[in-house]
């Protein structure tokens, strides 16, 4: 007799049954659009239009006002975690306050949704990567942790009702060139793959929870990402439990006919693509999918499922089929609040390294009369680096200092261009109107220049940035128009080159800005720009020239500046003159988007394509640094930049590297030259002193790359960063165990100095000698690998006891094949204020006993 067994009828899921009845109506070709970027409404379905296409990498992207926080490689240097999912919650919290102030089914046009494509979880493995800057650094162990916490910060507490949809991306093994992108192929060893460029993604699914992954440009191993089932099925879905939906990199799923050639069509690169695991598609290339179903190379199946995975996130979001959200009730008004500027301020504090301090030159001694000095000082896209929002209230270099030690203690100069062959914003003393720097600028509310203007006053330079936003609250973003008048003033007679610049908008657009410049009264231009930049010469005597400039703001398009390529000489008098009449000179250098970049339209000596051919200091800079350090005047150098630079020490007293740091960035760097601030940031990545410390940039081996396998000595290394104060330790000790247990850690830290400060305390392991070894030339050497860091705030004198748990998969080795093991042996392990030999810090030894205890992938 067979047992009669009662079960409990399953709990429908109305969700589910919303969903599955939505895409019962819908015909291929519906369910096709719906798997693009640019989705259109679909009325049976009950799904209004979206564009999936939103981003968040350091702030809230280019849909208006937003927080702007410093560049992600800002926010790596910070090594805190906490620190992190604030600022992950600040940005879904404005992405939902913007989502809010338009009715739940509104049609959503780009940067309007609640998908966020962030965080960039790439190991930036190249200082030569102009993308790196939007990465946390070189290490997959930082990069992981501040990933999870960014991921967590954006979605949200509540597994079932997500704040925004974080996307991690590019999965995986991508990190430049530019050049090629769209087709390069990349062909990782097993022991790579698994210990550098796969952890971070592991990490951000298994720990972050994220909901949504990226698939990137490259091909691997000859298999386009965006196709390739092993990463995308097998090690993401089947290994590491992934069940959000994926989604290509922008254009990525034509690239895999168009560039990488592994198909033929786009019928077939769709279908590549969905049976290789990638649900939804970034472009438009999936409007080619019902073709592939006619030809038999993808079923309407498994269409459908991609399609699920994908509307499920809409649905879980709480803005599709009737669902709710809680996170519905946040207001429109949560946007740039005092309480987001301040953690944006806190950010830039936190992100600044102090990488020398010679003779404690920092802080700087009141009442000093301060040159600063470069073209890095006052440049609004500096603060913003890329991906970014639109800050209501950005504080340059030269503006927080002058603010700080006040303007009649500050004089300021540009002394060079960035790089040679590159304009830079023209800068304030470059013009005059009533006896003042800067332009009479007169606002008009009509979307051209006539009538009466509706406001007046004074701008220092032309340098705006007008996405979706209005320079005057009296002006609407959609329509205005301004006129710029007064002098130029030339640092002295030559060959100029004007260059009218707009960050022009490439998605929606129906018309473009119109701009004219006239000078001494000719013009030079009139007319549309679209897209790109016109550069317009003219010859100066050195006298003033009336200046007048107007822009008829229509469109979508996102900005204006007037830059310049002037004479070098000149231009370099103003600033040893500057400084020669000051106390101090604090030199703003470095680089900044124009030159570093995803796909840049830049080829100048140094730069190409966005990425870097030398990462030393721009040779304009440094002739100008260098004449700055022959005055004989303290030179303070300030570091702005996405990526590393490396710098002759010895032309400064005192080095900081603030990168791109955000809206407050200038408020940061001021309180830290003033000492308000005690820097406590870290480096993310090595400061390599040459590019010919490296191997080739298309080589993605691991070997001589990064602080694990680099053996050179590094002009700075990874985890360096300075104090006003000092720290001690003490104390250190680390219980042997076995192979399949965590290792528990503690260590006494204490300020040994004088002032209140922040110390980063960084583990480093070095495993047993024979498994720190490769075996063949091709096979990188581990030096050491960081396996901990706690930030730790203390008062001067005082202590504090640090714990560290070092789980299996921290302590592991990775053997050739991709093995994960963890072997037992001798262990050494360093906790200190840096690496071993850089810092303050203690050595200790730990056994492990028994088997090795091989790891999940």
């Amino acid at each position: 007799m067979i047992p009669f067994l009662l079960l409990a009828a399953a709990e429908p899921d109305p969700d589910a049954d919303a969903l599955a009845r939505a895409i019962a109506t819908m015909t291929i070709e519906e369910k096709a659009a719906q798997l693009q970027s640019t989705a259109p409404a679909d009325a049976e379905a009950d799904l209004p239009a979206y564009d999936w296409w939103n981003e968040g990498l350091h702030g809230l992207a280019r849909n208006g006002y937003a927080t702007v926080f410093p560049q992600a490689i800002g926010l790596a240097a910070t090594w805190d975690v906490d620190l992190m999912h604030q600022v992950g919650d600040v940005v879904s919290t404005e992405a939902r306050a913007k989502f809010n102030a338009k009715p739940l089914g509104a049609n959503r046009r780009i940067y309007e949704g609640l998908t966020i494509w962030s965080p960039n979880i790439n190991i930036f493995r190249d200082p030569r990567w102009g993308r790196g800057q939007e990465t946390y650094g070189e290490d997959p162990y930082l990069t992981g942790h501040l990933g999870v916490a960014f991921i967590q910060g954006l979605q949200g507490p509540d597994p079932k009702y997500p704040k925004v949809i974080a996307t991690p991306k590019h999965f995986a093994v991508h990190s430049g060139p530019e050049a090629g992108r769209d087709g390069f192929d990349v062909d990782p060893s097993p022991q790579d793959l698994e210990s550098t460029y796969l952890p971070a993604f592991r990490l951000a699914v298994t720990e972050g929870k994220a909901r949504s992954l990226m698939c990137a440009y490259n091909s691997i191993l000859g298999t386009p990402a965006c196709a390739l089932s092993d990463l995308m099925n097998t090690r993401l879905r089947k290994d590491w439990g992934f069940n959000g939906f994926t989604v290509s990199d922008c254009d990525a799923v034509a690239n895999i006919h168009m560039f990488h050639h592994y198909k033929l069509d786009a019928a077939a690169a769709s279908a590549a693509a969905i049976k290789g695991g990638n649900d939804f598609n970034c472009g438009t290339t999936y409007a080619a999918l019902p073709q592939a179903v006619k030809r038999g190379l993808v079923t309407e199946a498994e269409i459908d499922t991609a399609l699920t995975r994908s509307l499920s996130a809409r649905q879980a979001l709480g803005t599709i089929f009737g669902a709710t959200s809680p996170w519905n009730r946040i207001k429109p008004s949560e946007v740039g609040t005092p309480a987001h500027r301040a953690l944006a301020l806190d950010a830039a504090r936190k992100a600044i390294v102090l990488l020398k301090n010679d003779a404690d030159r920092l802080p700087l001694k009141p009442g000093s009369r301060i040159a600063v000095i470069g073209a890095d000082a006052d440049d609004l896209g500096v603060l913003e680096g890329n991906y970014h929002g639109t800050a209501q209230n950005p504080v340059t270099p030269l503006d927080g200092i002058r603010r700080q030690f006040g303007a009649a203690n500050v004089v300021y100069a540009q002394g060079s261009v960035l790089a040679d062959g590159a304009p830079v914003v023209m800068p304030e003393t470059a013009f005059a109107a009533d006896g003042k720097p800067g332009l009479k600028a007169e606002y008009f509310a009509s979307p051209t220049v006539t009538g009466t203007p509706v406001a007046t006053r004074q701008d220092r330079r032309i340098d705006f940035n007008y996405t979706r936003v209005a320079p005057l609250p009296q002006l609407d973003p959609k329509g205005f128009a301004v006129r710029w008048s007064g002098e130029i003033v030339p640092p002295g007679p030559g060959r100029y080159t004007l260059a009218i610049d707009i960050p022009a908008c490439w998605k929606d657009c129906k018309t473009h800005d119109s701009v004219r410049l006239w000078v001494d009264g000719k013009p030079l231009h009139e007319g549309l720009l679209g897209k790109g930049r016109v550069e317009l010469p003219f010859t100066s005597d050195g006298k003033r020239h009336a200046f007048r400039m107007e822009i008829d703001h229509a469109g979508e398009d996102e900005g204006l500046r007037l830059m310049w390529l002037p004479p070098a000489e000149p231009l370099l008098a103003q600033a040893v003159n500057a400084a020669k009449d000051s106390d101090v000179v604090v030199a703003v250098l470095g680089l900044s988007p124009d030159l570093e970049g995803e796909a840049l339209q830049v080829t100048v000596p140094g730069f190409v394509g966005g990425d870097r051919t030398e990462i030393t200091l721009p040779f304009a800079q440094q002739r100008l640094l260098q004449a700055l350090r022959d005055t004989g005047k303290p030179v303070v150098v300030v570091l702005t930049s996405g990526s590393a630079v490396s710098i002759d020490p010895s032309l400064a007293d005192a080095i900081l590297a603030a990168w791109y740091p955000g809206e407050s960035g200038g408020t940061a760097i001021a309180e830290t030259l003033a000492g308000l601030n005690n820097p406590s940031g870290r480096l993310p990545v090595t400061f390599y002193k040459s590019a010919s410390d490296l191997p080739a940039f298309i080589d993605y081996g691991m070997k001589e790359r990064t602080y694990r396998f680099f053996t050179g000595t590094p002009l700075w290394g990874f985890g360096h960063g300075l104090s006003y104060t000092s720290f001690a330790y003490d104390q250190l000790a680390a219980k042997s165990g076995s192979t399949s247990a965590p290792v528990e850690v503690t260590v006494q830290v204490r300020n040994s100095g004088a002032r209140p400060g922040e110390e980063v305390v960084q583990a480093y392991l070095v495993p047993p000698a024979s498994k720190s070894r490769g075996n063949g030339m091709t096979t990188p050497v581990l030096q050491r690998e960081l396996v901990g860091f706690q930030r730790v705030s203390l008062k001067p004198g005082k202590a504090g006891t640090l714990r560290f748990r070092l789980d299996p998969r921290s302590i592991s080795s990775v053997s050739r094949d991709g093995t994960r093991q963890v072997v037992p042996g001798a262990y050494r392990l360093w906790v200190g204020g840096g690496q071993p030999g850089t810092a303050p810090g203690l050595w200790t030894d730990f056994t492990l006993t028994g088997e090795a205890q091989e790891l999940p992938k």
